[in-house]
């Protein structure tokens, strides 16, 4: 465990998920004197997450390349129009072989990648790793302080907030937040199958948002589904065999007979962005910094994203904390995410709404990825962009 003589860490990262950790590891790397207060671990839930080439990169930098070890390669990412439009284009396929590289990403289940990564930080001896969740925060110039539920207050140079879509730590620097909700609940599931998948990832655009099944090991996927409220519930609350018509009949038989493999769940389907990405001595990150649909494969690679810019942005500075580097990861942060915000609502809303006029722009955008190579291939490139 990391040991300060006077009681200051350099950093302390509030939050124990994989964006927490990931910055405890990345910040420990550079040498900082590092600490994370987090609470006990989570449950599993059976979620999968597919991480993008630049945070496989990242984590492999980091020294974190284990927690991914197992991730299914996604070779392929196929689009299929099930709107029914009039305007309805060709499916296109986006392989990652026409950019040069042997795979998109990896997708790997979320628990278990969450699990390795704590506990890689419990086994490096340069990470101070405390038990419990903050409930204040104070800055005081040349440091903060973060109180805990305990009594026992913090300090550091630099606090990471970590701490979720609900975080407490946002909330104490009174940074603003914008939420807006969808019509719509995200099911989730883990489904074996009599197909191959072909390590390809197939998202369904239907009018009550994407329905997409992404490779795991053997012959299994991970369904998330976009759909009405009302529906959902119906969804969750099949037996396990009715559910698998369900979702076969929903992919077209493409997989074959499908079948439950693991829990499900499901989750209103919300946006949540914020004024600002720093405060004081506090940078936010992952969902407490922004939160997406489960569209495009956002999440998580963004909030590593988030962690590899506030580790560039120290290292240029003796400092972690200081306002030069919070003012750049603002900077920078912001149009990042508000791009790929801008982008997804948009996606999600064009497949809400029937008029004709939208449909035509969505059909017409993916018929000249589909036809144009180069065009496609610059959107493979900017779509893994980090």
């Amino acid at each position: 465990m990391a040991q300060t003589t006077d009681g200051l860490f350099d950093v302390l990262v509030v939050g124990g998920g994989p964006v927490g950790h990931a910055a405890a590891l990345a910040f420990a790397g550079t040498g900082r004197r590092t600490a994370v207060l987090a609470a006990a671990r989570p449950s599993a839930d059976g979620r999968t997450v597919a991480l993008m080439q630049p945070a496989l990169r990242f984590l492999e930098a980091i020294g974190a390349g284990a927690a991914t070890q197992d991730a299914t390669p996604l070779e392929r990412l196929a689009i299929i129009d099930d709107t029914g439009s009039l305007f309805r284009p060709p499916p296109v396929t986006f392989a990652a072989s026409e950019i040069g590289l042997d795979r998109f990403g990896g997708n790997v289940v979320a628990n278990a990648l969450a699990e390795r990564l704590a506990d890689l930080v419990a086994a490096d001896g340069g990470i101070a790793l405390l038990e419990g969740r903050a409930t204040g925060l104070a800055d005081h110039g040349d440091h903060a302080s973060v109180e805990t539920e305990n009594g026992v207050a913090l300090r550091a140079r630099l606090v990471v907030a970590a701490d979720g879509r609900r975080s407490v730590l946002r909330d104490a620097l009174g940074i603003e937040t914008r939420e807006t909700s969808y019509p719509q609940s995200a099911v989730t599931a883990i489904l074996a199958h009599d197909r191959p998948h072909r390590e390809t990832s197939t998202e369904f655009h239907t009018r009550t948002g994407p329905f997409t099944l992404v490779p795991l090991e053997g012959r299994r996927s991970s369904l998330v589904w976009l759909t009405k409220p009302e529906h959902a519930e119906t969804l969750v609350a099949m037996d396990a065999a009715q559910f698998g018509r369900t979702v076969e009949r929903q992919a077209r038989s493409m997989l074959g007979a499908m079948r439950l493999d693991g829990p499900r769940g499901t989750t209103p389907m919300k946006t949540i962005t914020v004024s600002r990405f720093a405060a004081g001595r506090t940078a936010l990150t992952g969902e407490a910094a922004h939160a997406f649909p489960p569209i495009g494969a956002q999440g998580l690679n963004l909030g590593l994203a988030d962690i590899e810019a506030l580790v560039a942005a120290a290292d240029r500075s003796e400092d972690p904390g200081a306002r030069a580097v919070l003012e750049a990861y603002d900077q920078g942060r912001r149009k990042d995410v508000g791009t790929r915000t801008t982008a997804v609502d948009a996606l999600n809303r064009s497949l809400l709404t029937a008029m004709l006029p939208v449909d035509f722009a969505r059909g017409a955008g993916l018929l000249a990825l589909g036809a144009v190579p180069p065009l496609r291939r610059l959107a493979m490139r900017r779509g893994l962009a980090g």
